[in-house]
């Protein structure tokens, strides 16, 4: 597997976004890189508690986890915006057309002005449609690679973020963890600007495991973020303690 040392390059667009975390920004001196986490769920509820823990960046959204919701994309993705209060709410287009899609980009744009990125799948004919809605200002990021060469064609047409899904490729392809290496190796390689924003776990040894491969950042489902901040030797030790201290 290769492995590749972090950019240094900061989370935010120079303050773009008023947080200091922002998204994606571009290359900056070394020591200002800062990976940043994000909440992968539509549900207004888990990005509730995520906004109080007060160091989730912003949120991450798919069809399937919006149709759970049994709301419609319209409603919930200004609401995620207005819970978080700063960073970005990425959604992802499903419009079955390109000149559909280049639409529904522009009008959930507009639902919070520089607070909604979207994510675009990875084909060829939507990194196109990347490449121009980049060029129009919109933050995008290229989701569902699954190999270096989509990440490749994602870097030049400008992408702020590429998207692999760990697990999947994983269970899929054999080492998601490697492809997360090789995709940050492909960015490191080429000079580009894009960042690697992993997604797709089932467990905290696989976040972690991305971010030793190169990921700039991860994006987690509630249950995994606090799952993160805990471990039964530290509930041990606090028990013990608290039993000393008595």
């Amino acid at each position: 597997m290769v492995m590749v040392s972090h950019r240094s390059r900061l989370t935010h667009r120079v303050f773009r976004f008023g947080t200091r975390h922002g998204i994606l920004g571009r290359r900056q001196p070394k020591g200002e890189y800062k990976m940043a986490i994000y909440l992968d769920s539509a549900s207004v509820e888990d990005a509730r508690r995520a906004a109080e823990l007060g160091f989730v960046a912003g949120i991450t959204t798919n069809p399937k986890l919006i149709a759970r919701t049994g709301r419609a994309a319209e409603e919930i993705i200004p609401e995620l915006c207005d819970v978080l209060g700063e960073g970005l709410v990425f959604y992802q287009l499903t419009a079955p057309t390109v000149e559909e899609r280049e639409r529904e980009a522009h009008r959930f744009a507009a639902l919070r002005p520089g607070h909604v990125g979207l994510k675009i799948p990875c084909t060829t004919e939507n990194l196109a449609l990347l490449l121009r809605l980049a060029e129009d200002g919109l933050t995008c990021a290229a989701t569902a690679v699954f190999s270096v060469h989509q990440a490749l064609l994602a870097c030049e047409a400008g992408a702020d973020c590429i998207i692999p899904y760990v697990n999947r490729a994983t269970r899929l392809l054999g080492d998601g963890l490697a492809l997360v290496a090789e995709i940050a190796a492909v960015v490191e390689v080429t000079g580009g600007t894009s960042e690697v924003l992993a997604a797709s776990f089932r467990s905290v040894s696989e976040v972690v495991g991305a971010v030793l491969a190169g990921a700039d950042h991860v994006t987690v489902p509630l249950n995994l973020l606090l799952a993160l901040g805990d471990h039964p030797l530290s509930e041990q030790a606090i028990a013990e303690f608290a039993q000393a201290g008595r």
